[in-house]
């Protein structure tokens, strides 16, 4: 999970704790729209920020340079393949943007991109919550690896 400059701390906390219980790894790009001692970041995380395996890189070329990517999939609203469409592999980037706008076109034009996919929605609605999206996302790709690690 690559969450790229997130704003709302109630948002990362709730990505943290699913970092925690699925073990997916989680890189945040700075700038964050909030600080890590935020109470709406604990509350939100709770005790589970110990169990995450959580990144902070100061910009998105550190990112790559950490994550060594196979593959990224930019989450838009603009993508024209579902989550669902996709064989997600382990080592698959899942990039996720801010709340208020999501992700920028230079973002997605990032040549690290492999493909940009949506969460299927009904029509004329903006978008989901960022954690909600992700939730999505990584228990998909969980799923279609035999919720590999879980009980």
């Amino acid at each position: 999970m690559l969450l790229v400059e997130p704003e709302i701390p109630g948002n990362t906390g709730n990505v943290i704790r699913l970092s925690a219980v699925t073990g997916a790894e989680l890189h945040l790009v700075e700038p964050l729209g909030f600080d890590f001692d935020d109470a709406k970041l604990r509350r939100a995380g709770l005790d589970y920020h110990d169990l995450a395996g959580m990144h902070v890189h100061a910009d998105l070329e550190a990112a790559w340079e950490a994550l060594r990517p196979q593959r990224v999939f930019a989450f838009t609203t603009t993508g024209t393949s579902s989550h669902t469409a996709v064989q997600w592999r382990d080592d698959d980037v899942m990039m996720f943007g801010r709340e208020s706008v999501g992700l920028s076109e230079q973002h997605k034009a990032d040549p690290h991109v492999t493909q940009e996919i949506r969460i299927p929605m009904l029509p004329a609605r903006r978008s989901l919550n960022l954690a909600n999206s992700v939730s999505i996302a990584v228990y998909e790709a969980w799923r279609q690896n035999g919720f590999d690690g879980a009980v």
